[in-house]
């Protein structure tokens, strides 16, 4: 039994303590590839002294307090789901797991917005709210295994952002645990003049700041129609384009999703010819505006070749089906997803930068993206590699180099290093030199709020 283990059991009780090996074994990592290779390997390190698992924004406060008198670091956990190691606890500190304060607690059809326990998965956040005829329109790839708190912390996106927004789009009010053990709440409102917005310290902070215990969030009455489309385009570059002059005028499609050659060919063949970057729309709202979406993405399509709705429902049925990363470790390759961005002007520069780099990467198999959130302004890259080393024991390596490849052509190309995923444990290198003059200021909030530096370390910010 560990010593934060036993203060926290006088003051929560039995049953909000576990240090039972299968409990710590399920909190050493997130669904970091990159972890779960360790662990094979026997080198994940020695994990947390115990778990916590709180059913109130009192009880997460006083654990909170515990570990400050007890020089423990503290790692919030939700549904695992973070794929840059940011929920992976240093050895000994303690983990708070928020999956019991899962309650909806209020939806408000006048003010239309929601709010919930931090701890609520968004899949079912997103199943209670339907039925009483709303949506948050939050729809992210990890929406069955990820946590309200934990898609704040990490600033995510949905796969509908493109006419609903992010998660920062859909934040109106929260209620969040600081590193002494305070609570701060922030109630919704429309919009406010009272100096910086203060919610933007715990989007993004991945724990760094603060624990999110509640949210509210916005919601919007079901849309009345959903219509799909497809289009191939010759290249990237003209489905791109295409994005650009559909977004640039103001229609908001809910989806506007361009696949490469590779990847269309990967999943998309029965529909698209060979060579064939695949835009993938679905417009849902009232019917004038589904009419006028539609319809305007056809004449900004008018050079690429309809391919109807059906490759639009494949990927709604299988959107969120992906294999696990034992079925890749298991064949002794390293699959992962980097998302990247920048403006108009760079990302398709940016595009065959980074797939050209990842091609020349020693033993890479393929190497593709696609674009899945548009704005105004730019657009994401969600790149995927499969990479085969030739010696899988020094695979940590071949994997951090493919990593390194497109952080440096992303930096160098002008774009973010980070469109949805956050920073984790594996961005934290690249960091400053994206943030340059700003990351200072980064540094003096972190240190102005958690001088102990208790708040999951080596997340977000190097542990100096």
């Amino acid at each position: 039994m560990s010593q934060i283990g036993d203060a926290l059991r006088n003051e929560l009780g039995m049953d909000r303590v576990l240090e039972d090996a299968a409990t710590l074994d399920a909190h050493r990592t997130d669904y970091w590839i990159l972890a779960h290779l360790r662990a094979r390997q026997g080198r994940l390190g020695g994990g947390p002294a115990c778990v916590v698992r709180p059913r109130s924004t009192a009880e997460v406060a006083t654990a909170v307090r515990a570990a400050q008198r007890h020089a423990v670091a503290v790692v919030p956990y939700g549904g695992g789901s973070g794929v840059l190691g940011g929920a992976v606890p240093p050895a000994g500190s303690l983990v708070i797991d928020l999956r019991s304060m899962d309650r909806l607690l209020d939806v408000d059809e006048t003010a239309l917005l929601a709010r919930a326990e931090a701890g609520l998965l968004g899949g079912e956040y997103e199943r209670l709210v339907t039925a009483r005829g709303y949506t948050t329109g939050h729809y992210p790839q990890s929406i069955e295994r990820a946590t309200l708190g934990g898609l704040v912390a990490t600033r995510s996106a949905g796969q509908f952002s493109t006419k609903y927004g992010n998660i920062e789009d859909l934040l109106l009010g929260l209620e969040a645990v600081l590193p002494s053990g305070d609570t701060v709440r922030l109630a919704p409102v429309p919009r406010a003049s009272t100096g910086p917005s203060l919610r933007e310290l715990f989007l993004g902070c991945e724990g760094t700041l603060g624990i999110v215990t509640e949210v509210t969030l916005r919601i919007f009455p079901l849309p009345a129609r959903r219509a799909l489309a497809s289009y191939g385009f010759a290249s990237m570059a003209a489905g791109l384009d295409a994005i650009r002059r559909i977004v640039r005028v103001g229609w908001r499609p809910a989806v506007v999703r361009l696949y490469d050659a590779t990847e269309t060919a990967r999943t998309f063949s029965q529909w698209a010819p060979g060579d064939t970057c695949l835009l993938l729309v679905v417009s849902e709202g009232p019917d004038a505006l589904v009419d006028g979406e539609l319809a305007a993405v056809a004449a900004e399509a008018r050079a690429a070749t309809p391919l109807g709705s059906a490759p639009v429902e494949h990927w709604l049925g299988h959107r969120n089906t992906v294999p696990s990363w034992d079925f890749f470790l298991d064949k002794e390759l390293l699959v992962d997803t980097i998302e990247v961005a920048a403006t108009w002007d760079r990302v398709t520069p940016l595009y065959d930068a980074v797939v050209a780099s990842l091609q020349s990467a020693p033993g890479m198999v393929v190497a593709s993206a696609h674009s899945s959130h548009s704005y105004a302004q730019g657009t994401n890259l969600y790149v995927t590699f499969v990479l085969k080393p030739d010696d899988f024991s020094r695979a940590e390596e071949a994997y951090l180099d493919a990593w390194t490849r497109v952080m440096e052509a992303t930096l160098a190309g002008g774009g973010t290093i980070a469109h949805h995923h956050g920073i984790g444990r594996l961005r934290v290198p690249w960091l400053e030199r994206e943030l340059r003059d700003a990351y200072p200021v980064l540094r003096a909030i972190k240190r102005a709020l958690d001088p102990a530096g208790i708040m999951n370390p080596g997340a977000l910010l190097a542990v100096k």
